[in-house]
Formats: C-alpha cells, structure tokens, sequence
C-alpha cells in the first residue's frame, strides 16, 4: 500500500549544523503519526521538509508515493497548522476559513457554505462573522484547523499547535482533535516536545534528536520499552541502571530502564533501601530512595502510606518491568 508520507535519507544541513541526517520514516494512511524530541531535534525540520517550505539537501520525500523534489507547498496536498494560527486579522473568521478555497478559484457562496461546515466540524457554527480579535485562544486554533481542513487535505501537518494554550484547554483540545482525526481519518502528523501529549494522542511517535530519528513505535512500546537511555529519559521519568548493576543481576553489560510506578514497597524479600526524599504529585507521591548507592525513584499510589526520611524500607518490581535496552 501507498504511504502517504515517506521520508527516504532525507538530510537537511543548516551550515554546520545537521539539523536532520539521513531519516527514512515512513507514515500509514489514517494515522496520528506524532514527532516528538526536545528543541533543536529535527522534528519541526522534518515537517517542513514534508510541508515544502524547506528542501532536502539528500534525500527525497514522497506524498502518496509521488516524489516532491521541485513541488511548491501549494501544489503538495497537504496542510499546515501552525502554532501562532496564522489568521488574518483583517478578515472575518468565515472568510479566513474560507480562504484556501478562494486562491483555489472556487465561487463565493460554494466556498462560504464549506467553510461554514468546517466551522460546524471544529463545533464553532455562530462565530463567522466575528474577528481573529474577538475569539478566545482555543477558538482561534480551532478556526485554524477548520481553516486547514476546508480544502479536505490528504495530510494534515500540525506544528505545536497547542504550545500557546493553558494546560486545561490544552488537554480538552488533544481530546478532540483525537476524535476529529478518528472522524474524518485524514493522516495527521504532529510535532510536539511536550511527551504527556505524544502519549495521550498519537498511534505512532517518532522520537527525534540531534537530527536523529531515535526510535518509532507505539505509544505504549515507547514507554515501556525504550531502545535507548534518551527515550526512556526523555519520555516520562525512568531510573536508568548501569550496564555494571544489570549484569550482576540479569547477566547482560546493558542499560536498563525501570519505571517509578513498577516498584513497590514489600514487607519481605526484595532490596533494603534508605529514603531520601519525597515529593507530593496529588494523585500520589515521588519517593526518592537509595539501593546499593544507586539513586531510584518510586512512584506510590495516593492510598500508600509515605515511608519517614532516612528510614529503611523494601523495594521490589516484577522481573518484565526491568526493560534492558538495545543502544546506549
């Protein structure tokens, strides 16, 4: 089957800077397809390079099998949306939505009526005749999905477009953009740094940096099983063991990852640890604790009582939660 986006060698150098080296990916058709890494990783190059405001150096891309080498942004069908929205203030919000439609050459009353429906799928039927100015931050990103959806794009290509709303907001609007995308299965491609939101809303995540591509996989294969120190690092909060303390244990000079919330504190058996601190989450506490001079963290349910600072407590975890990973 025909990918809808396809990344072969692409290399994007910005001086001396490698910005991107070298990424193949490849995105399958209806998927929220999410680039994630930290600032400066590659992720918001790769959408650019995939959008056409950017060339490959080496490489090429492919939308729908087709190569783009030469191919404006305009003529590539795809659609951007950008993280400052990028409305015209002069216009009204139905004649913003509208105006993809209208460079195309499609008459007014068709192109109003779509951009109305697009404002009804994006659940903002009555503000039309409203100013940029006048909307709220969520209303505005909203108008710039429907804005981009109108011309019904193959790919639509999402650039931080939550970084500029409150954390509230921010997960109502992750929420349904997920089922937006499940309704109308259109590819969506996702650049975020932010991880809780990779996780919450993405079939697949790419994660990137130095302009490297790290590791693609599921959500849940990412988090539980990272390939490398940074992934399990960078995404959530791991303990990272030494390959010295694996192999005495497990027989591999390996690093390994263990998650906060896969230990537990057990009355027999397992390790002695002294506690170092604690932290309050809310929804339960981050308990710092020290086990033969390793630093671990441990992540209790609300329901759990915290052990005092420098007591002695028992650690444990299920052997399968202890991931050894497969690069440094």
């Amino acid at each position: 089957m025909t990918s809808p986006v396809e990344l072969r060698g692409a290399r994007r150098q910005y001086g001396a800077v490698t910005a991107l080296a070298g990424v193949d990916l490849r995105i399958d058709a209806g998927e929220f397809f999410v680039l994630l890494g930290p600032s400066g990783s590659g992720k918001t190059t790769c959408l650019r390079l995939i959008a056409g405001f950017e060339s490959p150096d080496a490489g090429e891309v492919l939308l729908g099998g087709r190569p783009m080498t030469g191919v404006p942004p305009y003529r590539r069908p795809v659609n951007t949306v950008f993280q400052d929205y990028a409305l015209f203030p002069h216009l009204n919000v139905l004649d913003n939505v509208a105006y993809g439609l209208m460079v195309r050459g499609i008459a007014r009353q068709a192109r109003l009526e779509a951009a109305r429906d697009a404002l009804a799928m994006v659940r903002l039927p009555d503000i039309g005749d409203r100013k940029p100015a006048q909307l709220s931050g969520g209303q505005r990103q909203r108008v710039a999905l429907a804005r981009a959806l109108v011309t019904r794009p193959e790919v639509l290509l999402l650039d931080e477009p939550l970084g500029a709303l409150d954390l509230k907001l921010r997960e109502q609007m992750q929420i349904e953009l997920k089922s937006l995308q499940h309704a109308l299965g259109i590819t969506f491609v996702f650049v975020t740094h932010d991880q809780g939101e990779a996780l919450s809303m993405a079939d697949r995540i790419a994660v990137f940096n130095h302009g490297q591509l790290i590791q693609v996989a599921t959500p849940d294969e990412i988090y539980h099983r990272p390939n490398s120190r940074f992934v399990a690092d960078f995404v959530g909060s791991s303990n990272l063991l030494p390959p010295a303390w694996v192999q005495a244990r497990r027989g591999q000079a390996v690093w390994a990852s263990l998650r906060p919330e896969a230990i537990r504190l057990v009355e027999t058996g397992g390790s002695p640890a002294r506690v170092t601190g604690a932290s309050f989450l809310g929804a339960g506490t981050r308990v710092q604790v020290l086990m033969d001079d390793l630093p671990l963290q441990v992540l209790l349910p609300g329901n759990v009582a915290v052990p005092a600072p420098d007591s002695i407590v028992r650690i444990d975890w299920p052997a399968e939660q202890l991931h050894l990973m497969t690069a440094d």
